[in-house]
């Protein structure tokens, strides 16, 4: 059979065409250290703003009472179980298109299941990809303001160059991409792994503060607080999906280092370490409730603010890492499924067929971001925008999830239903918390959603419509491809894969 017919039946297939290679054997505890500084910074950095964000929800007129804190607590805890845990680390991650992951992945498994290749799936796909990138603009600014901002606890006459620092650093960040993910993660990894190691140490030393925190881990409390709190509980539920953003990231980030690292990292060291530091912060809060203003960077003693706020900033450039890679994983697969223009990919290392490094999206990517950051200026005001993008890729995960268990894993259907279920009461619950942000700034991430939905739908049918007017020539040379830097063997561009009506 020819390359031609081979990108023939799979595009009757609705798969892409490409086959990565098999992911060379590595030192295991590499990956894994790699994962921590790649995959996990996002999730990782979010003890800096969630919690606090989540008790100025949860206040009543600035006053917090003990049902309040042990209901929050109890709230990111069984977000973070749930979702991050169970639902992406023991289940999404298994589903891999040949060692890659994410959405638009995720999107071609279920397709491949439907011979008539029904447009609802090629739709979801989009759509899902597209909140992604919404989300992937947000990360890296509300990340690296957050940290910045710690340096107004150092000393308040540093306010005026937040700012100015944030955008020094971000560009610095963009910058260095160009080395590849490897080379990255080299540096990342150790400095990652330093920051769980210190967030939980500190965490744990503050549990003492009131061991009756503990007693968060009854979902009672959660239950209680939403049902005291009707008014107040939906902010509250909106600002706790702050824990858990990034997790989206482990899927789009599984090509980089595969599924066993990723999982391992964050059983072992990544869990761990958050929990101690939310169930921390929340003893803290318990024994010195005038500390709320700002929890994470005040319950350090005075000797460890300074380098804790340095090593802060550090992990929240590298927490934008996870996005800026699963950005780039991304926008490969849309050229290889003809969703996007060919762009110029670049692979960053020999071993991992995965890390990919495309300058333009870089460079789109930076320059949106800075401007957020321009527009927004506080950490407190993205993070009404945070959140409403990644809670409806969630929800796209979960629906094609539930196609690739019910059809490509053969799983009884009984299963397949009570399982999504379950995910998508969470993700509706998440999503609907989420849609009182739109005004408040949400409809930044929904603007950069909106554009990548129409850049893809134009480009999916202006494709179509040149197909059926040139049907003999569908096929692109090798050598055209590589004019562009695109991979010779990304399906779309490669077979004029083109997404039927």
């Amino acid at each position: 059979m020819s390359d031609q017919q081979v990108g023939d039946e799979n595009c009757l297939n609705g798969t892409a065409a490409y086959e990565p290679e098999p992911h060379h054997k590595e030192a295991f505890s590499v990956l894994v250290l790699g994962a921590l500084g790649v995959v996990y910074g996002d999730i990782g950095t979010s003890p800096i703003y969630a919690f606090r964000e989540a008790l100025h929800a949860a206040s009543t007129d600035g006053v917090l009472s003990r049902t309040d804190v042990l209901g929050v607590v109890s709230m990111i805890f069984w977000a973070l179980t749930l979702i991050v845990t169970i639902k992406y680390v023991f289940f999404v991650l298994r589903a891999d298109n040949d060692g890659e992951g994410g959405i638009l992945s995720l999107m071609a498994l279920a397709r491949s299941s439907f011979k008539s290749r029904p447009q609802l799936i090629l739709g979801l796909g989009i759509v899902g990809a597209s909140l992604f990138y919404g989300d992937a603009v947000i990360t890296p600014a509300i990340s690296v303001l957050s940290a910045v901002e710690g340096l107004e606890i150092v000393t308040p006459a540093l306010t005026p160059f937040i700012v100015p620092i944030t955008i020094v650093i971000l560009l610095t960040l963009f910058s260095v991409q160009r080395f590849g993910t490897a080379r990255v993660a080299t540096i990342f990894g150790p400095i990652t792994l330093l920051w769980f190691l210190a967030i939980g140490f500190f965490g744990a030393w503050h549990l003492t503060d009131d061991l009756s925190i503990f007693a968060a881990m009854n979902p009672y409390y959660a239950v209680e607080y939403i049902v005291d709190n009707p008014q107040t509980a939906f902010a509250t539920i909106g600002t706790v999906f702050l824990a858990v953003t990034g997790a989206e990231a482990l899927y789009a980030d599984l090509g980089h280092f595969g599924r066993k690292p990723i999982a391992t990292a964050w059983v072992w060291v990544v869990f761990p370490c958050l929990l101690l530091n939310y169930f921390g912060q929340g003893a803290f809060i318990l024994a010195h409730g005038e500390s709320a203003k700002n929890p994470f960077f005040e319950m350090f003693p005075h000797w460890a603010l300074l380098p804790m706020v340095l090593l802060a900033t550090a992990a929240t450039v590298i927490a934008s890492q996870a996005v800026i890679s699963g950005a780039y994983s991304l926008s490969r697969q849309a050229v290889q499924l003809n969703l996007l223009p060919r762009l110029n990919i670049e692979h960053t290392s020999e071993k991992q067929s995965g890390q990919v490094y495309l300058p333009r999206v870089n460079m789109l990517l930076g320059l949106v971001v800075i401007l957020l950051v321009l527009g927004f200026e506080r950490s407190t005001n993205l993070a009404s925008a945070y959140g409403i993008a990644v809670t409806g890729n969630m929800l796209v995960t979960s629906i094609l999830l539930f196609i690739v268990m019910s059809r490509i894993w053969k799983w009884r259907l009984w299963i397949a239903v009570s399982l999504t279920a379950c995910f998508l009461i969470v993700d509706l619950t998440f999503v609907s918390a989420n849609l009182i942000k739109v005004v408040d700034g949400g409809w930044a991430s929904l603007v950069v959603a909106f554009l990548i939905v129409l850049i893809m739908f134009t480009w999916v049918r202006g494709s179509r419509q040149l197909f059926e007017k040139n049907p003999q020539g569908r096929g692109s040379t090798r050598s055209d491809l590589q004019e562009d830097g695109a991979e010779p063997a990304a399906a779309g561009a490669r077979y004029g894969c083109v997404p039927d009506r």
